[in-house]
């Protein structure tokens, strides 16, 4: 918390009346437009090449030096498990829709709740 209070400058007070709490919140909108766009170039940029890194060490440090019946075992489940994973991949497709949905339903609500 103390790293919180740090940010603020003392200058935001409680909201008087309504047409303030939508002024607000159209101005926490407007500031959020761009977050998807961050969070991309964040995972882009930082995310991944640290996952790619961690993953070479892996693969050179720990791989290699497996026995090789370890490692045909490994290649032998590469099919299985990519298989797996695209089963996984149309199960999360396939919630979309719903979740979707339940998210504009929430986001209705908000807006309406602002009005």
């Amino acid at each position: 918390m103390p790293a919180f209070s740090l940010a603020q400058d003392g200058t935001t007070s409680v909201p008087e009346d309504w047409g303030a709490i939508k002024d607000l919140g159209q101005k926490g909108l407007e500031k959020s437009k761009g977050l998807p766009q961050i969070l991309e170039n964040i995972f882009k940029n930082d995310v991944l090449p640290v996952w790619e890194k961690m993953y070479n060490w892996f693969k050179i440090n720990i791989l290699s030096k497996l026995s090789p019946s370890v490692q045909k075992e490994i290649e032998e489940r590469k099919p299985v498990i990519k298989e797996e994973f695209q089963k996984e991949k149309e199960e999360i497709k396939g919630d979309w829709p719903s979740t979707k949905t339940t998210i504009m339903n929430l986001w209705q609500k908000i807006k309406e709740a602002l009005k």
